[in-house]
């Protein structure tokens, strides 16, 4: 099945992510607020952008369940994650002003860039490939910090956007439409579906790593 290849593939940086700096810091509470912002609004141009993508990969898919699905996860997106993500900015006094102001981080173009590459270098199946790192990991992960949860609230409200059922649900829905794609699909397409998703993984953990250092 694809799932089970490509999380294989993609395995050194799942694990990477996972003990990573920045995750680790979010479970314990120790990381540092300013580091914290950074991640936030870099997240914002990327959330954005994967709003975006989830409409635009809808609009070329011909298989019906797929095109729910995908207009299911951007709403999904906008009514969840993002929301919360604007209490994030609303507590943290984020103003429009420093949104506009602030530089994207190359790690966050390239890896928006990486996934409207797949539209037009790939097929919407390659693209639909290339969006489930990002849900299915943070859910991952999620699910490992809630057993311990964080002493920071802000932190911890972070790791239970992931950790509930609903998310998990969804993950499993996701990857049984991914796999069902890729037993249709030529061998080309089903290597441009396994590279999109290794490709999505290694720029999660780049994206860790990015905050971390708030890549100028």
């Amino acid at each position: 099945m694809f799932t089970e290849i490509a999380r294989k593939e993609a395995a050194s940086y799942w694990e990477g992510s996972f003990v990573h700096p920045f995750v680790q810091a979010i479970g314990d509470g120790t990381l540092s607020p300013e580091i914290f912002r950074f991640y936030l609004l870099q997240d914002r141009y990327y959330l954005e952008h994967f709003s975006k993508l989830y409409e635009l990969i809808a609009d070329q898919a011909d298989d019906q369940e797929v095109i729910a699905l995908l207009r299911e996860n951007g709403e999904n997106l906008r009514l969840g994650e993002i929301a919360v993500r604007e209490d994030f900015f609303d507590e943290l006094k984020i103003t429009d002003k420093e949104i506009a102001g602030i530089p994207i981080a190359p790690t966050a173009y390239h890896y928006v860039s990486h996934m409207y590459r797949q539209l037009i270098d790939g097929t919407p199946n390659a693209a639909f490939a290339g969006m489930l790192p990002c849900a299915w990991l943070y859910q991952e992960i999620g699910v490992r910090l809630i057993q311990s949860g964080s002493p920071n609230p802000l932190y911890q409200r972070w790791i239970e956007t992931y950790s509930g059922e609903e998310a998990a649900q969804g993950i499993l829905k996701e990857r049984a439409v991914l796999d069902r794609l890729y037993e249709a699909s030529g061998k080309d397409e089903q290597q441009q579906m396994i590279d999109a998703f290794v490709i999505s993984s290694k720029m999660e953990y780049d994206f860790w790593e990015m905050a971390m250092n708030q890549e100028g």
